[in-house]
C-alpha cells in the first residue's frame, strides 16, 4: 500500500457530497477508509444515471477507495460493532448535526471513551457552540448565507447559485486537510482531539479574501469587495470567432499585453500606469481590452499572448474535456470495468508525492460489500453480522 496516509484507518459515517470527498481524498492518499452505511445507503446511491441499482454516478464519483459496511446504529448491536471498528482506528468521521450525533450515541465523548488516540472531525454548518449548533445546512443555504448568490447577481444581474456544490466541495477538501493535520499534531503529542469545520464560516474566509476590504465593515459603504470581481467586463473576451480566458495582473504583464494587443500606447494612459489605477478603473480597462480582441479569431489571440507569456486558454465545454490533449497526455480520465457497474470513468488524483503517492486501490464499493470481512476481523461470527446490520430482517 502507498501513500502519506497508509496504515491509517478512517471510519467514515458521512453521506451525500462533504464529507465523501473528504473521505475519498483520504483514501487516494493511502488511507484505509471503512465507509459505514445504514442498510438503506447513502443517498447519492440513487442520484444520476446508473448501469446498476446503488451505483448511480454520483456516489461513483465520491467514493472510491472505501470498503462498504453496512450497520444498523439504531440497533445496539450494530451501535457496539461501530465502536469495535472505533478502537481500531485512528479517524471517526460523520456528518451530523451534534445534537443527531449526541442522540445516536456516537458523540466526541462517546467515541473518545472508546479510543482516546482517535481524531473525530465533522463539518457542521455552523459552530457546535454557537446558537446556531442545530440548524441543519446545504450547499445552496450556505452559498446564500457565505455571500456567494449576492456576488453573483452584483456581477450578473440575477441571484443565482454558483453551477456546483462549491461549498459542500471546498468544506470537503478543507476537512481533509484539517484531518492530517490533527494525525500530524498526534504524532507529536500523541493525543487525539475534536476537529469542527463549520461550513459558514470556511465559506466565508474563503469568499472573503479578495474581498475584506477597508470599506467592508463601514455601514455607508455602497458596495465593498474587489471591483474587478465584479466588472461587467470580467468574462471570456469575445473574438472574431470565440472566447479567450487570459489574466494580465503585474505591471510587467500588462505592458507585454498591450504589445500583444497592438496599443502599446495604453500603458501610458493615466487610467492604467498602476496596479491600483487599474483596480480603480476596472471596467474602462476591461472595456478597452474587449474592443480590442474582437477584432481578431482566437488562434492568432492565443498566438499572441502565448508569445507575449500572458496565461491564456479556450473556453472548454465539459463535453469536450474527454478529448483535451493536455489531460490525455497526463491520464486524467481512467476508463475501467466496475464489478457492478460495468464500463465506467473516474478521475486521477490530482496531487503528486514523489516518495509515497497515492494510488487508485478500490473501486466504489457497492453497499455492505466489506461488511462480512471488515466485521469477521473484528471476531463476528456470522449471526452477529446479521444482527449488526440488520440484514437478518432480509431473511425468509
Amino acid at each position: 500500500m502507498s501513500g502519506p496516509l497508509a496504515g491509517i484507518r478512517i471510519i467514515d459515517i458521512t453521506i451525500n457530497v462533504l464529507g465523501p470527498v473528504s473521505t475519498q481524498i483520504l483514501g487516494d492518499m493511502g488511507a484505509d477508509v471503512i465507509k459505514v452505511e445504514t442498510p438503506d445507503g447513502d443517498p447519492m446511491r440513487q442520484l444520476g444515471p446508473a448501469n446498476a441499482p446503488g451505483m448511480a454516478a454520483m456516489y461513483m464519483s465520491l467514493n472510491r477507495n472505501k470498503r462498504s459496511v453496512v450497520l444498523d446504529l439504531r440497533r445496539p448491536a450494530g451501535l457496539e460493532a461501530l465502536m469495535r471498528l472505533v478502537e481500531t482506528a485512528d479517524v471517526f468521521v460523520h456528518s451530523l448535526r451534534p445534537g443527531s450525533a449526541d442522540r445516536l450515541g456516537v458523540s466526541y465523548a462517546a467515541v473518545s471513551a472508546r479510543n482516546r488516540r482517535i481524531v473525530y472531525a465533522f463539518a457542521p454548518g455552523y459552530r457546535p457552540g454557537s446558537s446556531n449548533r442545530e440548524r441543519p445546512a446545504f450547499d445552496d443555504v450556505i452559498q446564500g448565507e457565505s455571500g456567494v448568490v449576492a456576488m453573483v447577481e452584483r456581477a450578473n444581474g440575477e441571484p443565482r447559485y454558483v453551477p456546483m456544490a462549491i461549498a459542500d466541495k471546498f468544506c470537503g477538501h478543507t476537512l481533509a486537510s484539517s484531518i492530517g493535520m490533527a494525525l500530524f499534531s498526534r504524532e507529536r503529542t500523541g493525543e487525539g482531539q475534536e476537529v469542527h469545520v463549520p461550513m459558514l464560516d470556511t465559506m466565508l474566509s474563503f469568499n472573503l479574501m479578495e474581498h475584506l476590504w477597508t470599506d467592508f465593515l463601514d455601514p455607508s459603504a455602497d458596495a465593498p469587495g474587489y471591483a474587478r470581481m465584479f466588472s461587467p467586463h470580467r468574462r471570456p473576451f469575445a473574438t472574431k470567432d470565440g472566447h479567450v480566458c487570459l489574466l494580465a495582473v503585474t505591471n510587467d504583464q500588462w505592458r507585454r499585453m498591450f504589445g500583444a494587443m497592438g496599443r502599446p500606447e495604453l500603458l501610458d494612459d493615466p487610467r492604467f500606469r498602476t496596479l491600483a489605477l487599474r483596480a480603480e478603473n476596472i471596467t474602462a480597462l476591461y472595456s478597452v481590452v474587449a474592443d480590442e480582441f474582437r477584432k481578431r479569431p482566437s488562434a492568432e489571440w492565443h498566438e499572441r499572448l502565448t508569445a507575449a507569456g500572458i496565461p491564456n486558454g479556450p473556453v472548454t465545454k465539459l463535453s469536450e474535456l474527454a478529448n483535451d490533449p493536455y489531460l490525455r497526455e497526463t491520464g486524467f480520465f481512467r476508463s475501467y470495468d466496475h464489478p457492478a457497474a460495468g464500463p465506467s470513468v473516474m478521475t486521477a488524483i490530482p496531487v503528486e508525492f514523489t516518495k509515497s503517492p497515492g494510488s487508485i486501490r478500490l473501486d466504489p464499493p457497492t453497499l455492505g460489500e466489506h461488511t462480512a470481512s471488515v466485521l469477521a476481523a473484528l471476531g463476528y461470527d456470522a449471526a452477529a453480522i446479521a444482527e449488526a446490520s440488520g440484514t437478518e430482517q432480509s431473511r425468509p
